[in-house]
């Protein structure tokens, strides 16, 4: 019994997710840009969404939450977690040869029924200096 409560609980938690990236890729091709791949991996590592504008190659982190309670989408993106981003990106970059400017955004996602709150957050982080 308790092995299903929490396999629901994930579940409901992939959904969610899965229902954010879809919104925010329906967002950013609404505001211009070709989304190039969806949950793009390299390893272990996971691109949400890599999109282009113009000449720009975008890398999208889709933070997801049922509501603002616990915590902003955006303050969950730590320094690991744009390490392992940033490093996912520079692998995408070298296997398919992309030669533009790169920038990393972050769009939060809060569903409220068939609409969402949406937030763009256009370079939302440089990638580390190593």
């Amino acid at each position: 019994m308790l092995h299903s409560v929490i396999f629901k609980a994930m579940a409901e938690h992939n959904d969610l997710g899965n229902l954010g990236e879809k919104r925010a890729a329906a967002y950013l091709v609404a505001n211009g840009y070709t989304i190039r791949e969806t949950n793009w991996k390299a390893s272990s590592l996971e691109l949400d969404i890599i999109a282009q504008k113009d000449d720009c190659l975008v890398i999208v982190e889709v933070k997801t939450r049922s509501n603002e309670n616990f915590e902003h989408p955006e303050d969950a993106i730590t320094s690991n977690k744009i390490r392992n981003i940033v490093n996912a990106a520079n692998r995408y970059i070298f296997k398919f040869d992309w030669q533009g400017d790169t920038r990393f955004d972050v769009i939060t996602v809060i569903p409220h029924g068939d609409e969402s709150e949406i937030v763009h957050i256009e370079d939302a982080f440089l990638p580390p200096m190593y």
